[in-house]
């Protein structure tokens, strides 16, 4: 066959063949990309459906109403030093504290105030040598008053000039003083509010009505401060307040002073959370074998605390006084609560934890609790559950501000 004989058989050949419809075969195309696509955005869907309603379950089955278990910690999951829960009370895990007299042998957490903390020896005129920021007061005895003691963050020691009357009976620091920026330190004092600014030397006095006022609080914005005697309280702007707004309002008051807290306070078998009307609305209840709550009220991220003296409790069975622990409640439905339980002294070591030797003094921060147990200043570690010493006290009460953690 010769070349020029193939063009011709070719033609001959195609014309026998249907021609194509291309817009149908491109029509069916694209119906066969629209549907892959709506399977893919359905698919999608439901997958995301079934995990939200996995995450609801799973979120319900953790709820707690200011109580509940804490899961166990996966070992690779587990905090430095973890120590697992010895047991439940109320439906609360609890903690045992090292007994007294073991407090010395504890690991220590590191802090301006040192290992043991007295008065200092040299002390500056607070007009000479301001402080950004106060991380502890202390008071001195000056004749009938007091002076307080401003300890900053480079640990040096400054001195208000103000003399302090006792109130009740006592001296006039309240765990509560140091305002939440670390720049002013409040003192109740007979029919008024004193305010010492640390940044400026600045002293100030409000006039209050009639009263023993004992304690002091402040709100989160370093602006505002309640003040509180028995069955008695206001709240007192003593920065920036709102267009309007009163100075001194009287807002609702306890027959302990040291109740009266802000934003949350522990008291009467339920959390409560402080209202700008000067109220407090139930959080939640606590259903804790409560005789007393001890000192104040305090807050951190999500977490609130204060320290309470039980009845007889079958967990812990404290032989040499009451039992004593630290509610460490959650505002999260979601996050479990804990107890730190105060137990009996170490053998003839003969340091026993009477009411009223210990209290809360605030946070170093927002997992580590600071409390005030005798002659010592502890550290509890909420996730771990450890115990640390931070400082031994060679001095009277101690108020901590929240710049000890640097």
């Amino acid at each position: 066959m010769r070349r020029e004989d193939v063009p011709p058989l070719l033609f001959q050949v195609t014309d026998d063949l249907p021609e194509p419809d291309l817009a149908d075969v491109a029509w069916a195309g694209g119906l066969r990309v629209r549907r892959r696509r709506r399977r893919t955005v359905l698919i999608s869907v439901v997958l995301v459906l079934v995990a939200l309603l996995v995450t609801s379950i799973l979120i319900e089955m953790g709820q707690s109403d200011g109580g509940g278990k804490a899961d166990a910690l996966p070992l690779d999951h587990q905090p430095t030093g973890y120590i697992a829960p010895a047991g439940q009370i109320a439906g609360i895990d609890y903690w045992l504290a090292p007994p007294a007299g073991s407090e010395r042998f504890l690991d220590r957490l590191d802090t301006v105030l040192g290992d043991r903390l007295a008065l200092p020896d040299k002390v500056n005129r607070l007009a000479d040598h301001k402080l950004d920021k106060v991380v502890a007061v202390v008071l001195v005895k000056n004749g009938d008053g007091y002076q307080p003691l401003l300890l900053g963050g480079d640990a040096s020691w400054s001195q208000a000039d103000v003399s302090l009357l006792p109130v009740g009976g006592a001296s006039p620091l309240s765990p509560g003083a140091i305002s939440p920026d670390g720049r002013t330190v409040a003192f109740p004092q007979p029919g008024q509010l004193v305010t010492v600014n640390a940044s400026t030397a600045k002293v100030d006095d409000y006039s209050l009505p009639g009263g023993d006022f004992r304690s002091v609080s402040w709100l989160q914005d370093a602006q505002r401060v309640l003040v509180s005697a028995p069955g008695v309280a206001y709240r007192v702007v003593v920065g920036e307040g709102r267009n309007g707004e009163q100075p001194v309002v009287r807002i609702n008051g306890a027959k302990d002073p040291e109740a009266i807290t802000a934003p949350y306070r522990i008291d009467s078998g339920a959390v409560t959370r402080y209202l700008d009307t000067g109220r407090w609305t139930e959080d939640s209840m606590l259903p804790l074998p409560v005789q007393s709550w001890v000192g104040q009220t305090f807050s951190s991220v999500g977490t609130v605390a204060r320290l309470f003296v039980a009845g007889k409790l079958p967990q812990v069975p404290a032989m040499v006084s009451q039992p004593q622990g630290v509610a460490a409640i959650s505002t999260y439905r979601s996050v479990p609560s804990r107890l730190l339980m105060l137990d009996d002294p170490l053998t003839g070591s003969g340091d026993v934890r009477d009411p009223g030797c210990c209290a809360v003094l605030g946070w170093y921060d927002e997992q580590n609790l600071l409390l005030q147990v005798r002659g010592w200043v502890l550290a509890w570690d909420l996730d771990s559950g450890n115990v640390r010493r931070v400082t031994e006290l060679a001095v009277g009460e101690l108020a901590l501000g929240p710049g000890l953690s640097g």
